[in-house]
């Protein structure tokens, strides 16, 4: 049509569903090759393969490449088989994915964070490409993490043009791995290189190797700061007392005084799986920082009164009308009140995701219970600190993360600011019934030969139980199979209640 030519299919694609006209939507011939579903009322079949061939069925296109192997060889074959067919197709691919076939086997296994572990990609060897290296620009992220980026001469790598590639921290820029190996053969990276880069996975940009022969006379070896570029306060490299190694990140100490990290958080703070506020994106957050209209949390809550009371008004500034202010006071007011675990997610504590806060969530209940066990547990000696680390899923160095927030006044200050302004809704009570179980403490240990750990611990919580990582005096009940040891040890000499994997599906009626 004489238009700008598309970048590759898979922006293509998403750029034209993300149209707000349909009829642009329409005009472009997207196609889809089916081989996942959503919720159903009643499954068509019982295996990943049987459900494709019922979308076939059904009328939708299915990709005729797609195989039910019998053994490992197998798969590798049909890996290399569609490898060399990969400059064929009439579409791009960067791999293949194996799935188990059997849909019980594949709930049985389940996910981890936001991946399944019943499903595996199996990716080609990546692209490559030659470049200039025009500059290592430092970032500064919300935990005061520096990040260094490498400024690429733009180049096009699988059909995406590259211009910036991550190099991680400044031991990756002298050649030195995570364990001190030497990387790209030892050879560090300055300013000027002719580098060869590669999308990993075919996504993300990153520096494989360095063309010394090319390298310009008086290219000086890159100097990483010791402070951090926005607000200028040391930057440094924790020790873990416990091993005694050295942070591979170097930090900015400036906490919230540093520009960078206020607005980082404050990102972070509105993203989809926190506050969630729309219309109040991360152009709105540095906009509103640069001006100073919003530098915390809390003041997010209190720009509509500010507003009103201000000369100059939100509508008035560019970008701005009377109805997108009002969009956005209506979508902070939404926000006032919020799941527990998604007001935790939304502090930013370094190490606490989204699966963490969850986890927290559910242990203490309420945000009450949980702000004040976090500050008892700061002397890392008592009963608030063993009960945090007995959570299942939750260890020392996220135990740490959460009493250190705790433990300083300036974030105290915020959250006392903030909860003036918004309500943290008690974590949701599971209807349990008559449990037998519920509200007791119950710790898993041995070989389980029923069910899998994920298993038994989803069950118990279902039943209203806390699933413990380890025995103290106040575990309810032991859940032993083959092969238990310390824990079972312990157990007895403390006379707690110990039962077999089978005592324990007879007690909760399973």
């Amino acid at each position: 049509n004489g238009g700008k030519t598309f970048a590759n299919p898979r922006n293509a694609a998403a750029g034209s569903l993300r149209q707000l006209n349909p009829e642009i939507t329409a005009s472009r011939p997207l196609r889809f090759f089916a081989y996942a579903w959503g919720d159903m009322s009643e499954m068509p079949a019982d295996t990943q393969m049987g459900m494709v061939e019922a979308f076939r069925d059904w009328g939708f296109v299915i990709n005729d490449r797609m195989k039910r192997c019998e053994s490992v060889e197998e798969l590798v074959k049909v890996y290399h088989g569609i490898e060399e067919e990969r400059a064929t197709l009439g579409y791009d691919i960067d791999g293949v994915v194996y799935k188990v076939d059997r849909l019980d086997l594949q709930t049985r296994l389940g996910f981890i964070s936001r991946s399944p572990r019943w499903a595996i990609a199996h990716k080609f060897p990546a692209e490559q490409a030659f470049t200039l290296l025009n500059d290592i620009e430092i970032q500064v992220g919300r935990t005061g993490a520096l990040t260094p980026v490498a400024k690429l001469e733009p180049v096009t790598v699988g059909g995406v043009v590259v211009s910036n590639a991550t190099l991680h921290n400044e031991d990756y820029i002298k050649g030195i791995g995570p364990n001190g190996e030497a990387i790209r053969e030892g050879k560090d990276l300055r300013v000027g290189d002719t580098v060869k880069i590669q999308r990993a996975g075919d996504v993300i940009p990153q520096i494989v190797d360095v063309d010394l022969a090319k390298r310009p006379e008086g290219a000086e070896p890159f100097e990483f700061p010791t402070v951090c570029p926005a607000c200028g306060s040391h930057a440094v490299r924790e020790e873990n007392a416990k091993t005694g190694r050295r942070d591979a990140i170097r930090r900015c100490t400036g906490g919230l005084i540093c520009p960078a990290q206020a607005t980082e958080k404050l990102k972070h703070f509105v993203s989809r799986n926190a506050f969630d506020i729309e219309g109040f994106g991360d152009k709105q957050v540095d906009a509103f920082y640069a001006d100073g209209f919003v530098t915390t949390p809390a003041e997010i809550f209190t720009l509509e009164a500010r507003d009103r009371q201000a000369l100059t008004k939100l509508r008035n500034r560019e970008g701005w009308g009377a109805v997108s202010a009002r969009n956005l006071f209506a979508a902070i007011n939404e926000r006032r009140s919020i799941d527990l675990h998604r007001f935790i997610f939304a502090l930013g504590i370094r190490h606490v995701g989204e699966g963490n806060a969850k986890l927290l969530a559910r242990a203490y209940g309420s945000w009450e219970a949980f702000s004040q066990a976090m500050v008892k547990a700061g002397d890392q000696t008592g009963e608030a600190w063993r009960d945090l680390n007995d959570i299942d899923g939750i260890g020392g160095i996220v135990a740490e993360a959460l009493t250190e927030f705790f433990a300083e006044e300036h974030n105290l200050a915020q959250l006392a600011a903030l909860l003036e302004e918004v309500t943290p809704k008690e974590a949701e009570v599971v209807d349990t019934g008559n449990s037998p179980v519920a509200g007791k403490t119950v710790v898993f240990t041995g070989s389980l030969e029923r069910m899998t750990r994920d298993e038994a611990k989803a069950m118990a919580e279902r039943f209203g139980a806390k699933v413990s990582g380890s025995v103290s005096k106040k575990t309810d009940l032991i859940v032993a199979g083959p092969g238990a040891g310390s824990k079972l040890k312990k157990a007895e000499e403390l006379g707690l209640e110990v039962i077999s994997e089978d005592d324990w599906f007879s007690l909760v009626g399973a």
